[in-house]
């Protein structure tokens, strides 16, 4: 690593403009390029007929209502100085419209500012978490910080309801039959493992002691997110994991919302996230309790739920394939082709793809109009992508057909709800960036309130 100047007294320290004729000449460098292999292009793959599904048409749509939830971040300097202290600011929007109103508009030659207006409907919910050094004023250290952040964070919601309530709801499983204890992985203060959580039946109540070191456990601590924080080095690896991680317990939040007011609604409301149907790290262990739920309201009331990615390999992969598949298929894709096709790797016939991670299967969707999409949508279990078939999907075709009714031509293969949440809530470099960050340098240490 180069020496860079800090003052302007001394020039940088650039890099050697000769030295990669080493490593060329290097046998063992050679040797290991030489075993290497890339992914496959379009010609070289074979689409198992066997993996490859008609899309059934729908007699009667059940959707009346799409809920499209996504997230932004953006992390700014509060110091750019040593020592440097960083602080993301989120954002995550539910945006909610009829579907009665998008035929509507899509059936008019102009469209008037209300009625599109009636599409703009969106619940925001912002957060600020420190992501290097950073600590509250109550706090003795960064981790601390970070965990009464956020805990704080779920401490809030709307209409009464806070997303601890909805967390505890979840862990505790009080949707279907409770359980009393919820095992936490490690104490965040002292590390000692496996410490029960009790359910507490007070709805205020969202914190534990531990019975080694008699340190405050928060609810939000069962995403072991502590684990991957580091005082010195700061939470920058996680932020990830957590914008992931509260769009999906807003997802449950606004699912249990409908379950307690009027139930039916659930069966007439498709859910789609930007992104897949899964929790990644530290928080991967949130699948188990999020399939528990999903496989409940599919055999209890009606659950209509969809990832969509726009990026990664799996959306490359179905780009290349894309001319190989006939309108209206669906390709499921199981351990074999994913592993072949689609990411380096041994087939393991006893470990599916991603089963610490997804309560959902991947598909390629080729919809009518020749789009092409990479959806996820709950399984019963998670051997599934051993041996997919379209009965393990819960409501895949009423799924599907939707979706190819949600088109926007603004983006490749995008989807109308999925691109306008996105705009709202969003956090672009420029100059989203650089208006919070002035804003984050005046305002850190102060009372202020802005409203906006």
């Amino acid at each position: 690593m180069s020496y860079s100047s800090k003052d302007g007294r001394r020039p940088n320290e650039y890099a050697s403009k000769s030295s990669h004729g080493y490593i060329i000449r290097d046998p063992e460098v050679s040797e290991f390029l030489d075993k290497c292999n890339l992914p496959k292009m379009a010609d070289e793959v074979d689409v198992p007929a066997n993996l490859q599904f008609s899309l059934d048409a729908l007699e009667n749509n059940p959707i009346k209502h799409i809920i499209a939830v996504d997230g932004g971040r953006s992390e700014v300097f509060v110091r750019k100085d040593f020592p440097s202290s960083t602080l993301t600011f989120f954002q995550f929007g539910a945006l909610f419209f009829k579907t009665e109103d998008l035929e509507a508009i899509s059936k008019k030659a102009f469209i008037d500012p209300e009625d599109m207006a009636k599409l703009n409907t969106i619940e925001r919910y912002k957060l600020a978490l420190p992501t290097k050094n950073i600590l509250l004023k109550e706090a003795s250290s960064f981790k601390e910080s970070f965990r009464k952040s956020l805990v704080d964070f779920f401490m809030k919601g709307s209409a009464g309801e806070t997303f601890a309530e909805t967390l505890r709801w979840l862990i505790f499983q009080e949707f279907d039959a409770p359980i009393d204890v919820y095992n936490l992985s490690t104490c965040p203060s002292c590390g000692a493992g496996d410490i029960p959580l009790g359910f507490k039946i007070k709805k205020t109540e969202f914190s534990y002691q531990c019975p080694h070191c008699k340190e405050e456990i928060y609810i939000t601590d069962v995403f072991r997110l502590h684990e991957a924080i580091d005082d010195e080095l700061g939470a920058g690896g996680v932020l990830g994991y957590v914008t992931v991680l509260i769009e999906q317990i807003i997802i449950v939040y606004l699912i249990k919302a409908i379950l307690e007011t009027k139930p039916s609604i659930l069966g007439e409301t498709l859910f789609i996230k930007d992104g897949p149907l899964a929790f990644f790290g530290q928080t991967a262990n949130m699948q188990k309790p999020l399939r528990h739920l999903t496989n409940f309201l599919t055999e209890k009331h009606n659950l209509f739920l969809a990832g969509l990615e726009k990026s990664g390999p799996f959306v490359e992969h179905a780009d290349e394939i894309g001319k190989k598949l006939k309108p209206g298929t669906i390709l499921l894709l199981d351990n074999a082709y994913i592993y072949k096709y689609i990411l380096p790797g041994k087939v393991d016939i006893t470990a599916p793809y991603a089963r610490s991670s997804y309560y959902s299967g991947k598909m390629i969707f080729k919809s009518m109009d020749e789009k092409i999409y990479v959806v996820t949508i709950p399984t019963k279990n998670a051997d599934v992508v051993l041996a997919p078939k379209k009965s393990d999907f819960h409501n895949l075709d009423v799924i599907l057909n939707n979706i190819q009714k949600l088109r926007c031509d603004m983006y490749d293969n995008s989807l109308f709800p999925v691109a306008l949440a996105n705009k709202l809530v969003s956090l672009a470099n420029h100059p989203s960036s650089a208006i919070l960050e002035k804003f984050a340098k005046t305002t850190i240490g102060k009372t202020t309130t802005y409203r906006i």
